[in-house]
């Protein structure tokens, strides 16, 4: 099997894939924009061969780099990075080179939100009220039917990357004073805990690995905020939540590929979908899969890809969470205080790349435990605030 992946390099553990891959059998070729003596040892152990492009943006370069390989290797079989933010040219390039996967006519409803809230209502799933705005005459418009606050974001984005929370007509004068010149959709703010529905497809579309985190809150407040974060995963996924998921797998068409599907947790069983990613949960989530069940998610993925395996046996044995802090925050307990008194819990702990700072904090622990109440303990230590000394005039 040839396997074409995109920007091997970062983030950083997915090499990981990489590695996987060329251990399961597979010719494992990378494209990147990095020189390849840049590449980490890891990396290069990792791949087959390497083409350097001066910009992974730069389509006629990819489809040049993917015509190379494909004269030096032969047919094609796989195009990937499992990255957000090239699967419009991953798309491209399987249809150029008639790869299976994911096609360009599909990556409307996987990227714009506007399609999604359709996917989501033929899935029979609960969505927010709203619609692409282009005027301040039809925000009002919206505005008049489901009242502030309102959330606006860009219509085809990534994360919480120039989006907003509009609470009076003042917030939405400045909004319009200020847009980024692209589609922005407009829609309803909904009070609730945001739940995701975390997984792997085989080519059936049948969920072979499927998980759930909850998010101390969600990734726009944590951004717009400066706030830290935390989420976790559940031993239990709540019924409602999968049975909403597993119908937005049918309506998505999900096959052979990771998925990450937000919801509102509203009500005891009420589940409003957020928005849908067919790539997998960012951060450092696929390593909390694997230490959440202990097993190598990279391994299932790279078997189901090599040898179209689907028969793992997982159990999910811990809530594995991720709390993060800021450099700018002042906090209680140390650094060395939180592993002399959870060190036994802790699984790892990262320096957060920059590019990734603002949404997952400057440092990251991932940490472990059956009991969720421990967990909870956990978090408020690592996250608890020094208060603010009040000098009292006499």
């Amino acid at each position: 099997m040839n396997c074409i992946f995109l920007s091997p390099h970062f983030p950083p553990q997915y090499h990981l894939f990489c590695l996987r891959l060329r251990q399961a059998g597979a010719t494992v070729l990378g494209i990147g924009d990095v020189p390849y003596a840049a590449l980490t040892e890891e990396m290069r152990s990792s791949l087959t061969e390497y083409y350097r492009v001066d910009r992974l943006e730069a389509y006629p370069d990819l489809v040049r780099a993917c015509g190379f390989f494909t004269h030096k290797y032969g047919k094609i079989d796989r195009i990937d990075s499992l990255n957000e933010y090239w699967l419009a040219s991953e798309a491209r390039l399987r249809d150029d080179f008639n790869v299976f996967g994911v096609r360009e006519r599909d990556i409307g409803m996987i990227r714009r939100k506007s399609e999604m809230k359709e996917q989501f209502r033929k899935a029979g799933v609960p969505v927010a009220a709203g619609r692409v705005v282009r005027t301040l005459e039809e925000a009002r418009a919206l505005i008049s039917e489901t009242g502030y606050p309102v959330v606006a974001k860009p219509d085809q984005g990534v994360g919480a990357l120039d989006t907003f929370r509009l609470d009076t007509e003042e917030d939405l004068l400045g909004f319009f004073a200020r847009k980024p010149p692209v589609d922005y959709i407009m829609e309803a703010f909904i009070s609730g805990t945001i739940y995701s529905f975390d997984g792997l497809c085989d080519l059936e579309g049948k969920p072979i690995f499927q998980t759930a985190h909850v998010f101390s809150q969600g990734i726009m407040e944590t951004v717009n905020e400066a706030r830290h974060l935390a989420y976790y995963s559940l031993r239990d996924i709540p019924t409602a939540l999968e049975d909403a998921g597993r119908r937005c797998l049918r309506a998505f068409n999900v096959r052979e590929r990771f998925f990450h599907i937000e919801f509102f947790h509203t009500g005891k069983e009420d589940f409003t979908a957020l928005e849908v990613n067919m790539r997998p949960p960012g951060g450092f989530t696929t390593d909390m899969f694997n230490y959440a069940c202990d097993i190598d998610i990279y391994r299932i993925w790279a078997e189901l890809l090599s040898h179209g395996r689907t028969a793992i046996d997982f159990e999910r044995i811990y809530h594995c969470c991720y709390a993060s802090r800021k450099n700018n925050l002042a906090y209680v307990h140390s650094h060395h205080e939180i592993l002399d008194r959870y060190g036994a819990d802790i699984c790892r702990i990262d320096q957060v790349p920059g590019v990734f700072a603002s949404a997952l904090g400057d440092i990251g622990y991932i940490f472990r435990t059956r009991d969720e109440q421990r967990l909870h303990d956990i978090i408020s230590f690592i996250h608890q605030i020094r208060t603010p000394e009040v000098s009292v005039c006499r």
